[in-house]
């Protein structure tokens, strides 16, 4: 593995960015990253969707429903982004390691 497939797959952890591992790698590392930063991606999306549907929810019980929103909000939010590094991380250093949690999931072969 060159330095280039670190590169291409610590970019997959950012976003919609999982497609340059997927596209621009050939090797087995690459796509092991392509995968965990697209399975990444959809959490992303997901955890946007829900709280979306939960602050409509939420938003008919004056003031805490707010503040609940926005403190699951920000802690979905921060579980994302420790995501994100920990897979930039081991992306970086060259490891195979699946991100906690979501790191199980396989959807790219």
């Amino acid at each position: 593995m060159d330095s280039n497939d670190k590169a291409f797959s610590a970019l997959g952890y950012v976003g919609i960015l999982f497609l340059i591992p997927l596209l621009a790698g050939k090797t087995e590392f690459t796509r092991f990253h392509a995968n965990q930063g697209l399975v990444l991606f959809i959490a992303d999306v997901a955890s946007g969707i829900i709280i979306g549907i939960l602050s409509a929810i939420l938003g008919f019980i004056p003031i805490f429903g707010a503040i609940l929103a926005g403190i699951i909000s920000g802690l979905l939010g921060l579980a994302i982004f420790v995501l994100m590094i920990l897979g930039i991380v081991h992306a970086v250093q060259g490891e195979m390691k699946p991100l906690p949690v979501i790191g199980g999931i396989t959807i790219i072969k």
